[in-house]
């Protein structure tokens, strides 16, 4: 797969080789500084890289320097239809600026984003949607991933046009088949970095399904540069399933990884709250010097462990109110249920620091 070519996000590096990178977007009131700078700061120790606000107003940007010196992350205006808003949030010392370039206000308008944009090294990010095709492009097309590609195409020949290519792409739907054909064929045209997400894919559940399959089969493909995940749920969410989605396709590495079995009329354990009390004991721990990932199993009973799960670096196998301890395939000890967690922990810190 062809590298795109590489912008600069406030130290952040889209495209090119650098790493994918994950993004969300604040949800509390862009005026509530108190409380957008609490949400950047949580999406920060979560692993966001670049995170979105919206300036709906003239007045909403001059929240944007008083955030700014609040946290590190940065930071993206996301503007709609004036374009001194976009003006402002430049001059304001905004990292990034995304817009739909057909409803800024017309070419002379969006040219004067353009120039500043330039004279202050700001990327723009042309974010067109399956609901924002251009009346002709649709009537011509249809509401075709090919409709949005040919939009696509368009705005990016606009700014190409005034000399401008430090560019971004989403072309998003809340169809996952559309979006992923959109993307594939965007990827064919163009040689920009393209932000990947499934638009409007609805609450958790739902949304985590709908983006792990649209975000990951581009990724899997080698196609996407940066990620979004949209949920009717809290930013924080977004950003935990971005980087499950990353960390599936072996794109982020982690300190662990904990895999466990699904539980069956065999199990004598609580394998689903061991497994999920290891994994916040995990989380607590700052531990140093040892193989990344190490990889902990949790099985129900002998079954599944520790044979099948012998490349696991540590693993617990259930029994009758007792459970077995066991390390790459091997029997270390049989404790106890209610010792298991501490037991393991116990071994894991002895094995890692």
């Amino acid at each position: 797969m062809q590298q795109t070519k590489q912008v600069n996000v406030g130290g952040v590096k889209i495209g090119g080789s650098a790493p994918v990178s994950i993004q969300s977007m604040v949800k509390s009131p862009t005026e509530d500084i108190g409380r957008v700078v609490d949400e950047i700061r949580k999406l920060e120790r979560e692993g966001c890289d670049i995170v979105r606000i919206a300036l709906p107003t003239k007045e909403s940007v001059k929240y944007i320097k008083k955030i700014k010196k609040e946290t590190s992350l940065p930071l993206v205006a996301d503007v709609h239809f004036d374009y001194r808003i976009a003006l402002g949030a430049i001059e304001q010392g905004i990292d990034k600026i995304r817009i739909n370039p057909g409803n800024i206000g017309g070419r002379e308008r969006l040219k004067a984003v353009v120039k500043l944009a330039k004279e202050h090294n700001i990327p723009i990010r042309i974010g067109v949607n399956s609901g924002s095709i251009e009346r002709d492009i649709e009537k011509r097309y249809g509401q075709t991933p090919k409709a949005l590609t040919e939009s696509v195409r368009r705005n990016v020949e606009v700014l190409e046009d005034m000399d401008f290519t430090d560019i971004v792409i989403s072309a998003k739907s809340s169809n996952t088949l559309f979006t992923i054909e959109t993307y594939k064929r965007i990827h064919e045209r163009v040689s920009y970095p393209l932000h990947l997400g499934v638009t409007e894919a609805g609450l958790t559940f739902n949304g985590t399904v709908k983006s792990a399959i649209g975000i990951g089969s581009l990724l899997v493909d080698g196609i996407g540069d940066t990620i979004r995940v949209s949920l009717t749920a809290s930013s924080v969410e977004e950003v935990r399933v971005g980087m499950e989605i990353l960390f599936a396709l072996g794109l982020r590495k982690r300190n662990f990884e904990i895999i466990s079995c699904p539980v069956c009329g065999r199990c004598s354990i609580d394998v689903e709250n061991l497994t999920k009390n290891l994994k916040k004991r995990l989380e607590r721990l700052t531990i140093a010097d040892y193989q990344v990932p190490i990889k902990i199993a949790v099985m129900g009973c002998i079954v599944n462990g520790p044979g099948e799960a012998r490349d696991a670096d540590f693993g617990i196998t259930g029994g009758k109110g007792k459970g077995v301890i066991f390390k790459t395939g091997k029997v270390l000890k049989t404790v106890k249920e209610d010792k298991l967690l501490d037991t393991l922990v116990d071994e894991i810190l002895d094995y890692t620091v």
